[in-house]
């Protein structure tokens, strides 16, 4: 069967002297493998199309699980991203999110905005750490692993302002249940709301980004210790970003004189 579809590569593999595999992204058919002959060589017209989170319309045929790529051609290919070390790594978390927790097969339109707007937003130079966090809280309600932020995650009873937190159970708690569990965070009050705003925003309408670093550092920590629980993946980009990330860190918390 051919396909025609938009889509974005989220993994992209040498196979063989000439060859590459890459998983693509799309509206229609949501993940699909797809062996790209002589993409490897700079004169293919493939190669340009078989680039990490390129953006494109592939034509390929597909008759059994693995698809072979008869044409592509650009609509974005996010050089820029590429050539940034800090913002192709953070870029690279977002499309592991995308292959490791979505299902062959499984579309969604709405997620493949998030994450075409995700990688625009970050190589036009905003926080990539809030947008990850926005991106996986849109990548956790899709996999059925949503937080709970606006009641008790224990008894029900709606709440404002808790400020109180289980990673283990996976959302706020009010006074009363708190003291029955054994391990709960205490968190501010500001890092609750702006957790909510990651739920409720639409990343296409992301308008100027003005955290402070502790908020952003307690809201950091939550997210990690709640990924590391609930969906426990060895992430190969993480490394990478965290290494980053606590670099920054530093250098914000000790500058040089």
């Amino acid at each position: 069967m051919l396909f025609k579809v938009e889509g974005i590569v989220i993994r992209a593999i040498d196979y063989g002297e000439g060859n590459k595999i890459i998983v693509i992204f799309t509206k229609e058919t949501g993940k699909a493998s797809i062996m790209a002959r002589g993409a490897k060589k700079l004169k293919s017209r493939l190669s340009s199309v078989t680039q990490l989170f390129t953006y494109a319309e592939f034509t390929y045929y597909k008759k059994g699980k693995m698809g072979t790529l008869n044409d592509g051609e650009a609509i974005k290919s996010f050089h820029d991203l590429n050539l940034d070390i800090y913002k192709s790594t953070y870029a690279a978390y977002l499309v592991e999110l995308i292959d490791r927790m979505i299902d062959e097969q499984e579309a969604s339109s709405f997620i493949f905005e998030q994450l075409l707007a995700s990688l625009e937003f970050i190589e036009e130079g905003k926080d990539p750490l809030v947008i990850t966090h926005i991106f996986e809280m849109k990548i956790l309600k899709l996999a059925g692993y949503y937080p709970i932020l606006t009641e008790c995650i224990s008894c029900g009873r709606e709440l404002n302002d808790s400020s109180f937190f289980s990673i283990s159970l996976g959302g706020t708690l009010c006074q009363i249940c708190k003291s029955k569990e054994q391990y709960v965070k205490k968190i501010n009050v500001r890092s609750l709301k702006l957790l909510r705003l990651f739920q409720e925003i639409d990343i296409r309408r992301l308008g100027k980004i003005n955290i402070s670093d502790s908020i952003k550092k307690e809201v950091n920590m939550l997210m990690r210790d709640f990924m590391d629980t609930h969906v426990n993946i060895n992430w190969k980009s993480r490394y990478v970003m965290d290494q980053i990330s606590k670099s920054n860190l530093n250098n914000l918390e000790y500058p040089k004189k």
